[in-house]
């Protein structure tokens, strides 16, 4: 996987991840949908015109882990025109920041002007439990690199975007609106993404929650930094897999974490559709 170490190296290689997709299908997307760690199922709600597994496209990420497919699904969700991303890319399997945002920038070319970004996470709020969901009103970025360091493409932003509000807030007001209306309760609270590959530290979490973060990931920030760049609308909802509570932590396995994810899905797709839905 080559590197884009220019704003020349980047529009070739998005040129041609485009010309594949496009000579696949010529579905134009309003909205993308990133789904995460055991968050697969929403694809099956997707009326799907057209799959591209992601080794077909040229330039695009493989992703390594268990139950990311690694599928762009093209089609309808709510009546709306969507791309889900079924499987994301992590910056612990080795690819640049770079790299991970490369299907957001692709895809926004392409269309798509809002991101409904999902993920699995450690819950560190003593007030949430495993298998709550969560929608992310801000985030903290720990994972020490990010997208836009490098040769800034003026084309895609400014040089310095502004990340006052990364979560758009009237989204975030729809999903509250929605949760309520289908009797989901919904967490807020704020995200913070780490490098992984690991599970932290009852120091390490201790830490977290008092600079601020209510649940911890390791994903979303980078693709929601470029979305913000390109000046993307977004909305952001977690999936509590774990408590993560220093006092009281125990050894958690990667089954433990797919269980979760799977019980709490269908909250999460209901607050997606409905917000879709509502748009």
């Amino acid at each position: 996987m080559p590197n884009f170490d220019s704003v020349e190296a980047f529009h070739e290689k998005r040129s041609d991840a485009l010309d594949y997709i496009t000579k696949q299908t010529d579905f134009k997307p309003d909205f993308l949908i990133i789904l995460g760690t055991g968050l697969g199922r929403l694809a099956e709600e997707i009326t799907v015109s057209h799959a591209i597994p992601y080794g077909d496209i040229p330039h695009f990420p493989t992703s390594t882990v268990e139950s990311h497919e690694g599928r762009l699904l093209f089609g309808t969700l709510s009546e709306k025109k969507v791309v889900a991303m079924q499987g994301r890319f992590h910056y612990y399997e080795g690819y640049t920041m770079q790299q991970i945002v490369f299907p957001v920038r692709v895809l926004h070319e392409l269309g798509a002007r809002t991101l409904m970004v999902s993920n699995a996470c450690g819950g560190m709020n003593p007030l949430f439990r495993r298998g709550d969901i969560m929608c992310i009103t801000d985030h903290i970025n720990m994972l020490g690199d990010n997208p836009l360091i490098g040769p800034n493409d003026d084309s895609l932003g400014v040089r310095f975007p502004d990340m006052s509000e990364p979560y758009t807030p009237d989204l975030i007001t729809l999903a509250e609106k929605v949760a309520l209306e289908k009797g989901i309760r919904m967490q807020q609270g704020v995200y913070i993404a780490v490098t992984g590959p690991l599970l932290e530290t009852r120091a390490e979490y201790r830490f977290l929650r008092q600079i601020g973060g209510d649940v911890v990931g390791m994903s979303t920030i980078p693709e929601v930094i470029a979305a913000v760049h390109m000046g993307m609308q977004c909305l952001g909802i977690s999936v509590i897999t774990d408590e993560c509570f220093p006092d009281a932590l125990e050894p958690v396995k990667m089954q433990d974490i797919l269980e979760a994810a799977d019980m709490a899905e269908p909250k999460l797709t209901k607050v997606m559709k409905g917000v879709l839905e509502k748009l």
